[in-house]
């Protein structure tokens, strides 16, 4: 499936401008052979929030970074080896409110097929993960519970490469592939679960 980024680049994102705490994550698209594919880290296992979780590259706001873009280009320069320079930001998506009581705002950004290095004190693995295979249905699933947090909410999970992709990031890739492809979230969810049910991943 192809990716148009020019949705994202005319996308109006929504802004979280209350939160104790503000973030910053990029979407890395490369072009792989000829297709789309979205790069990912999964977290390593000793860190405390998200430990093991797949996400974008991306960290807390220093005192020194000059904008919320600056924040994701500084952290996917420590977590995968990104060169700042590499990367062309076309736009981002709605900021996300997080329980842990950050606000997150996600940039899209073009960057090339590189080698890139993880951080091994964040970063266990970087995920390379074809859009063709996120788009697929067959590799899709949501469920709603009731969140401590949010309330009723849909979680998305997405199972491609033996990996899964869903919470935060999960709802940042729906909105991305929504606005880039031809893909549509499904309008009924999988299940209904309890709150405390175990979650497919």
């Amino acid at each position: 499936m192809g990716m148009d980024l020019s949705g994202v680049t005319r996308h109006e994102p929504s802004v979280v401008d209350d939160a104790k705490r503000r973030a910053a994550v990029l979407a890395p698209v490369i072009d792989r052979d000829g297709e789309p594919h979205i790069l990912f880290t999964k977290r390593a296992d000793h860190l405390g929030e998200h430990a093991g979780q797949m996400s974008f590259p991306g960290g807390g706001e220093e005192p020194s970074d000059d904008d919320l873009q600056a924040t994701a280009l500084r952290e996917a320069n420590e977590e995968i080896g990104l060169p700042p320079a590499a990367a062309d930001v076309v736009g981002r998506l709605d900021d996300i409110q997080t329980v842990t009581e950050y606000s997150v705002r996600p940039f899209v950004g073009r960057v090339p097929d590189m080698e890139f290095t993880p951080d091994e004190r964040e970063v266990a693995e970087i995920a390379v993960l074809s859009v063709a295979d996120l788009t697929d249905l067959d590799n899709y699933e949501s469920e709603r519970r009731d969140h401590p947090f949010y309330g009723d909410i849909r979680l998305h999970f997405f199972h491609v490469d033996g990996y899964t992709v869903w919470g935060a990031t999960g709802r940042m890739l729906v909105q991305l592939l929504e606005l880039t492809t031809e893909w549509q979230m499904p309008e009924q969810v999988d299940r209904v679960v309890d709150p405390d049910a175990d979650l497919p991943i």
